[in-house]
């Protein structure tokens, strides 16, 4: 009976542990150069992959949007609005973690994507939802794949948002969706160089 015991109070022990780390993985020492980050975490590159396979949107376009969302932190929040330019007071949107999905949408992407138990703050869940979004936006805004610069408006304003052209009038939004497609481009580039060493060493992960 004791020892019985003891194997549960171990069981439960490393399912926390690995609930935790799955969430609480470091961002990257530099998130500028794909390579790197697969290099250093191993089980992103197999996530991102899987996710292009379900949802056709290539590896360097996702990882670009994360990029941008959240710079690859885990429980990455919108900052808080002031008030009284002194005090903290409440968030702008509930945007949360590695995608910055809102929760709303994050909802719907549980029920849609037969992802029930996904987290925002777990890479390969929030990987999958942006391939998720991003196929939607391909399907109902004809988006090529590849074009992040227009997939980008899209995730920002809402596909209702994008058709009626609501970011014309945000300059601003659309310098950062050309910054998103710059990355894009810089880590397709860098992907070619690495992504069949990747590959090789994934069949053995």
């Amino acid at each position: 009976m004791l020892a019985t015991s003891r194997t549960l109070v171990f069981l439960l022990l490393l399912a926390a542990t690995l609930v935790l780390g799955g969430c609480a993985t470091r961002p990257p020492a530099n998130s500028n150069n794909l390579c790197e980050i697969f290099e250093e975490n191993r089980s992103w590159h197999r996530q991102a992959r899987q996710a292009e396979k379900r949802w056709g949107i290539p590896v360097p376009v996702k990882m670009a949007f994360v990029h941008q969302e959240s710079s690859f932190q885990a429980r990455a929040k919108p900052p808080r609005k002031r008030f009284l330019r002194i005090f903290p007071g409440s968030r702008p949107s509930s945007a949360y973690g590695y995608s910055q999905a809102l929760d709303g949408t994050w909802e719907e992407y549980r029920q849609d994507a037969g992802r029930r138990l996904a987290r925002r703050n777990n890479f390969g869940d929030a990987i999958d939802f942006v391939g998720w979004y991003n196929a939607r936006s391909v399907r109902c805004c004809n988006i090529r794949p590849n074009d992040a610069y227009r997939l980008y408006l899209a995730y920002h304003e809402g596909h209702g948002g994008y058709r009626r052209g609501t970011y014309r009038n945000k300059p601003e939004l659309q310098r950062v969706a050309r910054r998103v497609a710059a990355q894009a481009n810089r880590y397709e580039q860098q992907y070619n160089q690495c992504r069949s060493r990747l590959e090789r060493r994934w069949i053995f992960f």
